[in-house]
């Protein structure tokens, strides 16, 4: 009796110990899909909620028509907010002039916040994450027709600390037929501070294509101005390293360079350095080291910037130079720049610019010229276009044997050929004239060289490869053509011919060339030459 009421007993707890777990797992069952049905509710009643305060904060930030695609929000993790093809439109009024594309569209947008945000206007929000960002300004003659219209109505219902954008593009359009819109890839972007009045403060990686390499900037960024954005401020410090120059075809070198920038988008005022240590141009292919100082004023609505001035330094010689390079549409760009050198070293720019090694000469050179460099794909010294004039003081040729031949032509000139020896003394001389080139080949015109004893006229080409050098012209002499030879018996077979080459107050007038190849010209009589002057 006694075991048979035990049995009862135990068997009764067991099954009451079932029963509680039962109702245990029937009330989490229950709870489980309360909870669902309420994070269902809650997400359906949060996502009109949070695209309406999406669409309507951007509608009236940008006082303009917003479209999104798609708009999505999980409760799994607080709200997770996420869209696609996220449009913003310009203006109205801005779009009856012509501009059809969104000003600004969102590849994809992502959030989070806290389910609480859902009650309290305007919500917070700590980080939204950008990707495919494209940022199209119109043209200003389209943005100038936004000024004096209504504004959109609304609330500002989202406040945003922080953007990340990634892969993201600005393109600042034009109106102007010969030029193409400015395309700038915006690597990785944090704004910062995102507020309607505020400035933004900014950290961004900018990526150039010509010359390839990475900008770092930092700043700030705004207010936007919504009637011409291509009139918002912005301002930072930027670092240009490592760019690749051998991406622009006819020049080489890795240049950094770094400065700071203030402005509108459609008018940056940039001051900063470079620094290129191996700077070459492929006429040469010889490294040298090349320094700059500039300001310059960026339109970025057309791409075209003006340098005011540069100061620059190659090898050991300081020049400046002042113009503008302007973008030509499907071409390329145009480059014009005034050039003063005002005593720099000529070596310098042969080692840069000829073949030739050693270089011809050295000496003083103070040079004026107009640089011109059209678009296209063909090399940089194709395509590079000098004329002006130079004036050469202390020169040295820096063959032996071509120093020989003009100290021992100077003492000739003075009457002195006995002394005319090779390794006679350096003579002072200085070279004057007018210069274009074109095409790689450098045309020298009125070329006056002038040293003790005589003047040397010449006019002719030189290629910068150094294979064509090619000059004729005349040497005036102070002595008479019978006194610039040692021998006696020669000296008196040449004074009957004195009086044929005595001419305009010279001793002797002698038609002369200049040939030759690789830095070693040939000096002759042009006896041609002499016959057509007679």
């Amino acid at each position: 009796m006694n075991d048979t009421t035990t049995k009862l007993d135990k068997s009764t707890r067991a099954g009451r110990r079932r029963g509680v777990w039962g109702w245990i797992a029937i009330s989490l069952l229950l709870a489980v899909i309360v909870i669902t049905v309420i994070a269902e509710f809650m997400m359906h009643r949060a996502e009109p909620i949070l695209k309406g305060r999406v669409v309507e904060t951007l509608s009236t930030r940008f006082d303009s028509r917003v479209e999104m695609d798609g708009f999505h929000v999980s409760v799994l993790k607080g709200l997770e907010v996420s869209g696609d093809g996220l449009r913003i439109y310009p203006p109205d009024d801005v779009v009856a002039a012509g501009a059809k594309d969104p000003l600004i569209s969102l590849g994809h947008f992502s959030f989070h916040a806290n389910l609480g945000g859902l009650f309290v206007k305007p919500m917070h929000v700590g980080t939204v994450y950008v990707t495919g960002m494209t940022i199209s300004i119109p043209p200003r003659e389209m943005r100038q027709q936004g000024a004096k219209r209504e504004r959109h109505v609304g609330k500002i219902k989202i406040v945003v600390d922080e953007i990340v954008c990634d892969d993201s593009h600005l393109i600042i359009g034009t109106a102007k037929p010969n030029k193409d819109p400015k395309d700038f890839q915006l690597g990785h972007i944090v704004m910062h501070n995102v507020g309607p009045t505020d400035p933004w403060r900014y950290d961004a990686t900018l990526v150039n294509a010509i010359p390839r390499g990475n900008i770092h900037a930092q700043g700030t960024f705004g207010p936007w101005v919504n009637e011409s954005p291509g009139d918002s401020t912005v301002t930072g410090k930027y670092t240009f390293d490592r760019a690749d120059l051998n991406t622009i075809k006819g020049i080489a070198g890795i240049l950094t360079s770094v400065g700071e920038f203030k402005g509108q988008l459609n008018r940056i005022e940039v001051e900063g350095t470079t620094e290129t240590p191996d700077f070459s141009l492929d006429t040469a292919n010889h490294k040298m080291p090349l320094h700059t100082k500039f300001h310059a004023i960026v339109d970025g609505t057309s791409g075209d910037t003006y340098l005011q001035p540069v100061e620059a330094k190659l090898g050991g010689s300081e020049f400046t130079c002042k113009g503008a390079i302007v973008n030509v549409k499907g071409k390329g760009h145009i480059i014009d720049l005034d050039v003063d050198v005002p005593n720099g070293r000529i070596q310098d720019f042969l080692e840069l610019a000829v073949k030739t090694q050693p270089v011809v000469m050295s000496g003083r050179v103070g040079m004026k010229t107009k640089l011109h460099i059209r678009p296209g794909k063909e090399s940089v010294s194709q395509k590079l276009g000098l004329k002006g004039g130079f004036t050469l003081r202390g020169i040295h040729f820096i063959n032996p044997e071509v120093q020989d031949k003009v100290d021992m032509l100077s003492l000739r000139a003075q009457g002195a050929p006995k002394m005319a020896k090779p390794g006679a003394e350096d003579v002072p001389s200085q070279m004057v004239g007018k210069f274009a080139m074109e095409n790689g080949r450098l045309n020298l015109s009125d070329l006056l060289y002038t040293l003790p004893g005589g003047t040397v006229r010449l006019a002719g080409v030189y290629s910068l490869d150094g294979n064509e050098f090619d000059f004729s012209g005349k040497v005036r002499t102070d002595a008479k053509l019978s006194q610039m030879v040692a021998s006696k018996w020669k000296s008196l077979l040449l004074k009957p011919v004195d009086p044929f080459f005595k001419k305009n107050g010279a001793g002797a007038e002698i038609p002369v060339k200049v040939t030759g190849t690789k830095g070693a010209p040939k000096f002759g009589l042009d006896l041609k030459h002499k016959d057509k002057n007679n």
